[in-house]
């Protein structure tokens, strides 16, 4: 092939017109600890540091480069491209120091190998495509994948090599399948595999054999994806008798397998994709397998914390003990020790354990170790479950979702015989999937007649399977290698450069062709298909960062048309470049039987490009076609329609060479290589943003498009000086508010520590992370400022705080040195410009803008239609998405013909907490009230009361505390949706003087909040504070949960909680009926001498004869609030087979009679009686249900023993008689 020169000039270096310099690469942690650090690094001086990090620490090669290398002369290879080894006189090793290491072994070893395999006419063609690709990675215009980085050019730069590990490639002159002798000779440069998996235990190609092929794989850096909708379900017949155990244990295997792979080494990963057909009978137990691990997950994490703080509380109780330390271990004689068992027990801490730390103090012992977890994603916890190292997916076809569509049933297929196992409804498997989806973010779904509707190769089989981002789709035991452009660098002179685009759209083509004849494989198999079909992944990297700088937002009809116009360039360029080659080389060898169907796919894609809504062959969806309307850069669009002639031209005369050209990957570490500002499609998920790496340590990464889009959109200097400024900081603490040189002078910082703190802020997200003893160093820390030692080791220890800086002061120079993280609210920007720097999530403490959950998609449809294969994306979801919004996602997706997507809900994944944080200050309240998620909102209510009530109505300056021994009332009610449990607490006289709040199954952070919104209100009642200024102030209050209210008598819609516990207690203590929608009546209570007037008490006064006995004994045993602040009108009491009903008096006992009519109370709990009677007429009897909540239960009857004696037992509900309970404990 002739390859041109685009970037560089014959007989000039490579990097002539480049400067290098060299740099320090050093990671930390956010506490300021580093991770990993090397001098001297030399690096394109155009590069960011991150990117030179990235370089630094994943790519450079660490051990076995030799100080002293020899030419290795091969006849008929031109000199420049001839191998290289250690010298003879080589006086050691090293590692990789310089990215021009890098560059020139990259692509020194494609054009080695593009040489040998006669893709260049001469050898000036050779080295122009030597140089271009040289420049091309240098200056972050294009990147291959990572195991490119990692194996290729080893062996042909330093001489590296080792022994076989088991790998095959077909020899490319003799086209014979052939073992590797040594592991670097033939690199391993592709990140993507489909393996095939066999429902055979541990013969070749079986389950165990599977697990030897991945570890291959995930050694070298890459990523593997296989169905394993083949293997045999739950229950079915063995061969040799028995059943199976079905497809979920073979998958927790490979699993662990995969997570023991990953956990060592610099280029291990285990990037896993997990596939499994609809119609498979383990499909349900499949989908909800992540579901049920993360719940594991959440108990281990509460469970070990519990563990450690109730056993500790039993050794602090032990310690406590003032007496003989035999007594101090008696329960008995220990009260205090016998609470804390107590406490243990009630929290289902194991007796044994129990008795082990009694065992332990008995011994000497004065505390307890008790390991303790966390949510992270790499920790004890999650490494303890399984299903956590794959992504996993469901494959739908199009019968099974015209089924959920038509409410249909569906059938689950056995493996071994084609029968029925199970029919059940189409549409419970989608709310499954929906759920899990909701839930913990995975499955994702693929589409597969859409993925075969586009398949070139149908003669060879279905596709079935994917690689671990669903990007590569084609036949299982094949692979692809990766390469994605940086298309903001193609960006020049407010004009994208599609020149050179086109030229390296076709270098890289013939880059991805030649690593697939010099690579080996981990099987036969693999070796061999990835011969005879030759797939590739061209794809492209940085389309958010691209629109932003050209003014367009991510959800625009622009923006869309754009990205369809440069996604048709590439796959037109890429198939016309492989016909090219096909017509020199050949087409590939299983193009023959193929031919008309690929022909057809490539006619498809051209009536796509030329912007056609009919005319499709074959397709049951139809793509989204080009916008040729709204397309902003019309040449962009004359040139796809032009290059999809040419490769259909071509492709008729020549065939091509490779069956797939194209993908779109998500490019994470690449992305970072080439200062991606966004991934693959994806658009920026924040205006600043961390990447966690597996090793420890964080990148952060501030976006840098957003001053050039200012200065596109035709602001000036100032004003984008200061728009950035309050977006990403001034990086200085000079002049910032409250925490400043001044200020810090007079506490003892001198200018050195002054130089250290500046220089660390540059790159810092929270100034706190600069303030700390690896800045400063510890001799400072402690010696100047005083701080002890153990202090500065402690994680939660705050400088800043300890030298007397508010939160205010904090936050102020915050925002100044780091800034806002958002351009909401910046100065001189105009609100029809916010739109262009929309991310997928809002930006900072005060940013509410986001992309919508269908912009997402429809990029992504957009982009499909010219794609070989798939995209890897993303769907981010806020945190407030529904089940149904899920499903109405996948929905959309596969209407506009995309194969495949996943969704991330924010927080859906415990390891991934909620991406807004709480808003504390005073002037964003009310942001929160209106926008925010429900925890937030009532973080804020709670923090309000203490202004709002407790200090500006107390009037009273002694507190009357409650009676150890109190009455009340347990009222359920669902609002809103939202299970609702309030609890009274009453004096002796009736008065309320404390309520507790619950919440069923809520997050943590909201059932705290609501408990100490209960404590505040109740420590204000106990001063005196009257419940008539609590119900005005909170009564109507808005705020989500809120509407219907079931299960209550009297109130039957609410504004907020807040508004149905507040109309409530007004109804019950206060008679306040013009708060209730229906009036108060109760089981076997009504009205006595009701007022005319609403809001008027309807109690009448008794006279002396009325007050008898049985009224004291029920005043004191009964709840004011229970009653509803009303006398019972009639009280029966069922007497041994009678008939009739007894009327109280003064001669019959009404401790025996509330006895028989509530049989719980006890006879201590009567008071004196009195001499007066009452006439109480007769009536029915009490059902169970009210019968139940007089005696203190919950009126609910338990499911297992139909018992009406069910009590809280924290967020579920325990039976006092059989001891079930409706939760897991």
């Amino acid at each position: 092939m002739k390859i041109s020169r685009h970037f560089t000039t014959a007989g000039e270096d490579a990097y002539a017109s480049l400067d290098f310099v060299s740099t320090v690469s050093e990671i930390r942690n956010p506490d300021g600890s580093i991770v990993f650090k090397l001098d001297n690094v030399e690096v394109p001086n155009t590069w960011s540091q991150v990117a030179s990090d990235v370089i630094a620490q994943k790519y450079f090669r660490k051990a076995g480069v030799p100080n002293k290398t020899k030419t290795v002369k091969e006849k008929g290879v031109p000199e420049f491209l001839w191998r290289s080894e250690p010298a003879a006189d080589n006086d050691g090793f090293t590692g990789e120091t310089s990215s021009k290491q890098v560059f020139d072994r990259l692509a020194g070893a494609w054009t080695y190998w593009g040489w040998k395999g006669g893709y260049f006419t001469t050898e000036a063609d050779a080295q122009t495509y030597y140089d271009e690709m040289r420049f091309m990675l240098a200056t972050q215009r294009a990147a291959p994948n990572s195991p490119q980085w990692f194996n290729t050019g080893l062996h042909w730069a330093y001489g590296i090599d080792g022994p076989a590990q088991g790998h095959h490639y077909v020899d490319y002159q003799t086209g014979v399948l052939t073992k590797s002798k040594s592991s670097y000779e033939h690199p391993q440069p592709h990140a993507c595999f489909i393996q095939s998996v066999s429902d055979d235990l541990v013969g070749d190609g079986g389950i165990m054999d599977l697990w030897v092929r991945e570890a291959r794989l995930f050694k070298y850096g890459s990523g593997t994806g296989t169905n394993f909708s083949s293997l045999r379900a739950d229950g079915e017949q063995l061969s040799g008798g028995g059943k199976s155990s079905g497809l979920m244990g073979f998958l927790k295997i490979g699993d662990r397998a995969a997570g023991a792979i990953k956990s060592g080494g610099t280029t291990r990963r285990a990037a896993k994709m997990v596939i499994c057909d609809a119609d498979h009978p383990d499909i349900q137990e499949f989908i909800n397998w992540k579901v049920k691990e993360e719940q594991k997950v959440a108990s281990i994490v509460a469970g070990s914390k519990m563990h450690e703080q109730h056993l500790n509380e039993i050794f602090k109780a032990i310690r406590a003990w003032d007496g003989s330390s035999e007594d101090s271990v008696d329960p008995k004689k220990n009260v205090q020790l016998k609470d804390a068992i107590r406490g243990a027990k009630k929290t289902a801490i194991p007796e044994t354990y129990v008795k082990r730390v009694l065992d332990y103090a008995k011994q000497g012992y004065a505390s307890i170790e008790f390991p303790t977890y966390d949510t992270d994603w790499d920790s004890e916890a999650y490494a303890s479950v399984s299903g956590q190292n794959s992504n996993n997916s469901v494959r739908v076809t199009d019968s099974f979702l015209k089924a959920v569509e038509a409410d249909g049933d569906w059938e689950l297929i056995r493996r071994t015989d084609g029968t029925v196992a199970k029919t059940i409804k189409a549409r419970d498997l989608w709310e499954d999937i929906g759920h899990a989806a909701w839930a913990c973010a995975d499955p994702g779904i693929q589409y597969h007649d859409t993925v075969n509707a586009w398949h070139t190769c149908p003669e060879d089989g279905e596709i079935r399977g994917s690689n671990p981002c669903s990007e590569y789709m084609f036949l299982d035991d094949t692979a692809c290698n990766l390469a994605s452009m940086n298309l903001l660098k193609f960006y020049k002179d407010s004009k994208f450069q599609a020149d050179e685009y086109v030229h390296a759209t076709r270098l890289w083509t013939v880059t991805l062709e030649i690593s697939v004849m010099m690579a080996q494989f981990p099987s036969k198999e693999i070796a061999q298909r990835s011969y005879d079909f030759r797939t590739l992944g061209l794809g492209y990297a940085n389309i958010g960062g691209l629109l932003m700088n050209m003014g367009h937002s991510y959800d625009s009809d622009e923006g869309r048309a754009l990205c369809g116009a440069l996604t048709a360039v590439m796959t037109g360029v890429s198939y016309a470049t492989s016909a090219e080659m096909a017509s020199e080389l050949g087409a590939f060898p299983g193009h023959a039987k193929n031919a008309d169907h690929m022909l057809r796919v490539m006619r498809n894609h051209r009536n796509a490009a030329y912007g056609a809504t009919e005319g499709y062959e074959n397709l049951e969806i139809k793509p989204v076609p080009l916008d040729l309307v709204n397309s902003p850069d019309q040449d962009l669009t004359k040139l796809a329609m032009s290059a999809w002639d040419d490769a259909l031209a071509l492709g008729e005369k020549h065939g091509y060479r490779n069956a797939q050209v194209s993908v779109i990957a998500p490019t994470g570490t690449i992305g970072l290589v080439m200062d991606c500002d966004t991934t693959g499609i994806e658009p920026d998920f924040a205006l600043v943003k961390f990447k966690k790496l597996a090793g420890g340590g964080y990148f952060k990464i501030i976006n840098q498009s957003v001053p050039a889009a200012l200065e596109n959109l035709g602001y000036g200097s100032a004003q984008i000086e200061e728009i950035v400024g309050y977006a990403v900081g001034h990086a200085s603490i000079g002049n910032a508010p409250g925490i400043n040189t001044t200020s810090l002078v007079g506490h003892g910082f001198g200018a050195n520590e002054l130089a250290k703190i500046d220089g660390a802020l540059a790159s810092a997200f929270d100034i706190r992370f600069v303030f700390n003893q690896w800045t400063l160093g510890e001799e400072f820390c402690t010696g100047v400022l005083g701080i002890p030692a153990e202090k500065l080791n402690d994680p939660t220890f705050d400088l800043l705080k300890h030298l007397g800086y508010s939160k205010a002061d904090i936050d102020a120079a915050n925002d100044h040195v780091c800034g806002t993280m958002t351009l909401e609210g910046a100065p001189h920007l105009k609100d029809e410009h916010l739109s262009i720097f929309d991310c997928a999530n809002p930006c900072g403490k005060k940013g509410k803008r986001f992309l919508s959950v269908d912009s997402h998609i429809y990029m992504m449809a957009a982009a499909q239609s010219f794609i070989s294969g798939a995209i890897s994306k993303t769907i981010n979801m806020p945190n407030d998405a529904t089940i149904e919004d899920c499903q109405k996602a996948y929905e959309l997706s596969w209407s506009l013909g995309v194969k495949a997507n996943a969704l991330y809900r924010d927080g859906s994944k415990l390891s991934q907490p909620l991406a807004a944080a709480l808003v504390e200050d005073d002037d964003d309240a009310m942001d929160v009230l209106e926008s925010g998620n429900i925890t937030e909102k009532a973080a804020v209510i709670a923090e309000k009361i203490v202004e709002k009530v407790i200090v500006k109505e107390i009037v009273k300056s002694n507190r009357e505390k409650m009676p150890e021994r109190r009455k009340g009332y347990t009222q359920k009610a669902v609002v809103g949706g939202h299970k609702v449990y309030l609890r009274t607490g009453e004096y002796e006289d009736g008065q309320l003087g404390e309520i507790f709040i619950d919440m069923h199954k809520e997050g943590a952070g909201f059932r705290a909040m609501m408990n100490n919104f209960a404590i505040a209100v109740s420590v204000g009642l106990q001063y005196g504070v009257p419940l008539e200024e609590f119900v005005d102030a909170f009564t109507f209050t808005k705020f989500e949960p809120a509407g219907m209210v079931q299960g209550n008598d009297s109130i039957k819609n609410a504004t907020s909680i807040l508004d149905y516990i507040f109309r409530e207690l007004a109804v019950s203590y206060l008679d306040r009926t013009d708060l209730a929608h229906i009036k108060p009546t109760g089981a076997s209570f009504d009205d006595l001498g009701r007022g005319a007037e609403e809001g008027v008490s309807n109690v009448s006064e008794l006279s002396d004869a009325a007050a008898s006995n049985s009224l004291e004994v029920l005043k004191q045993i009964s709840s004011t609030g229970y009653l509803r602040k009303r006398l019972p009108q009639e009280l029966v009491v069922l007497q041994g087979g009678q008939a009739g009903a007894v009327a109280l008096s003064g001669t019959a006992d009404p401790v025996a009679a509330l006895q028989t009519l509530v049989p719980e109370v006890s006879v201590a709990a009567a008071m004196p009686a009195s001499t007066s009677a009452t006439a109480v007429s007769s009536a029915t009897g009490m059902d169970q249900r009210t019968k139940a909540k007089m005696q203190g239960y919950e009126g609910e009857a338990c499911g297992e023993c139909g018992n009406y004696t069910l009590v809280r037992n924290g967020t579920c509900m325990k039976c006092n008689t059989c001891g079930g309970t409706s939760g897991c404990s």
